[in-house]
């Protein structure tokens, strides 16, 4: 890899870390690349550095914040209604492994989203945000780490798991793939099960957190969105290959809208590569097509 140039050496990086997945022992090293926290291309120097001026940034901003929270509490009353959803989402996580050891900090991670929803205009707190910053602080050692993690992986999915940003264009072009790809099961969602697929929007607020069966597997799905291969917005792909593992019941018991739901609701425990094997035919299949414009502008 070292004799490939630049651009191909970080495309084989990717292409690795999509195909192969990440060894355990350098997931969380791996994670720092492929969220940005660090270049693919800085050396050991540069990376000390660099993660050194990222504790200090979140030092500051924490520093900031606290002399603002006053300020936020009596001026801004969603700030202490955002406040109060974070308190309570936290306090509903089970924080211990099957032994008793407790597992994350709570206060920590209230902190820590508290942080982001202050400082990220663009990202405002919603439900399962909370799960998915207990991810990452499962990942790292120190606080700001989690928070830069978060932060980066919000930015390099292009805020596709954020409601007022990308889950709502997620779910168009979830619709107008099936309707390419799938005429008879839309036609159906259409009439039976008309509204399905904007109730869908669970699987990419919580970023398919509740479909598997442990944390490896999110993490894997996750690290994939992050390489962007195959393609951009490999999400709604990865949402059309789970609705084909309900489609040949739905057809076939006729199923209306709540019950299609229900059975979506019961896909859990997948197996992640599977998952991505299967969005992956997808993608292949969908690139032999002649792709309408918008769905080329989004995937391609």
């Amino acid at each position: 890899m070292t004799t490939l140039s630049p651009e191909n050496s970080l495309s084989a990086r990717l292409s690795a870390s999509f195909i192969l997945g990440l060894h355990p022992s350098v997931k969380t090293e791996a994670w720092k690349f492929l969220t940005g926290y660090y270049s693919w291309q800085s050396s050991q120097d540069e990376r000390l550095t660099m993660d050194s001026a990222r504790r200090k940034n979140y030092e500051s901003l924490c520093q900031m914040y606290e002399k603002i929270q006053p300020l936020l509490e009596n001026l801004h009353r969603n700030f202490l209604e955002t406040r109060n959803n974070i308190t309570c989402d936290i306090q509903k996580l089970y924080d211990k492994d099957p032994l008793g050891n407790v597992l994350i900090d709570k206060k920590k991670l209230e902190k820590i989203l508290l942080l982001s929803y202050v400082c990220n205009s663009q990202a405002e707190y919603q439900r399962g945000f909370h799960h998915m910053v207990m991810l990452f602080q499962l990942m790292v050692e120190h606080d700001h780490e989690t928070f830069w993690f978060f932060h980066f992986f919000l930015q390099k999915t292009e805020h596709s798991c954020v409601i007022n940003i990308g889950v709502s264009k997620n779910l168009n072009m979830l619709n107008d793939l099936i309707n390419f790809m799938d005429p008879v099961f839309a036609e159906h969602l259409r009439g039976k099960g008309a509204g399905t697929v904007q109730s869908l929007f669970p699987w990419f607020c919580f970023c398919f957190q509740r479909a598997f069966k442990s944390f490896e597997d999110v993490w894997r799905l996750w690290e994939v969105l992050l390489t962007g291969k195959p393609c951009r917005n490999f999400q709604v792909l990865v949402a059309y290959s789970l609705l084909q593992m309900v489609r040949e019941q739905v057809l076939k018991e006729s199923m209306v809208g709540n019950d299609i739901l229900l059975a979506c609701n019961n896909l859990i425990d997948l197996d992640a590569d599977e998952v991505i094997s299967a969005a992956c035919l997808v993608y292949a299949e969908l690139i032999q097509k002649d792709v309408p414009q918008p769905l080329k502008d989004f995937f391609l």
